[in-house]
């Protein structure tokens, strides 16, 4: 049974913390949408970069995201508890084209973020 677009609102809400704060550079409100113990997956100009979500929050609250940042939220999908949601942006820090993949669960009535796994466009990788 799909879910009440209600639902599909409350999860694209949430995401838009992950935005606001890439958008802004700040990382306090990412830190409102992950659980502590998140984790990260994803190559930053062909380095691997794993583990806590830390190092996000590092990222954001160090690289500006431009004049020229653009992000879209898609929802992907909702399973009861659990919702996927993708995250186009362009021109990160002015130059990174990412595509992030978010994993929620629905936590106490609200929805957190477990885990980030992302892509950098190939064409945006600083040699």
């Amino acid at each position: 049974m799909r879910a009440p677009i209600s639902e599909y609102v409350a999860v694209e809400q949430a995401a838009m913390k992950f935005v606001k704060s890439v958008a802004e550079g700040n990382s306090k409100y990412a830190k409102e949408l992950f659980t502590d113990d998140a984790v990260l997956f994803g190559f930053l100009d062909g380095e691997l970069e794993h583990g806590s979500i830390e190092q996000f929050y590092h990222n954001v609250d160090t690289v500006g995201a431009g004049a020229d940042f653009k992000a879209r939220v898609d929802v992907v999908s909702i399973e009861e508890t659990v919702a996927v949601v993708r995250v186009l942006e362009e021109k990160w820090g002015g130059r990174i084209d990412f595509t992030d993949y978010l994993l929620l669960m629905k936590m106490n009535g609200e929805w957190k973020c477990v885990a980030k796994a992302y892509n950098q466009n190939s064409d945006t990788i600083k040699k």
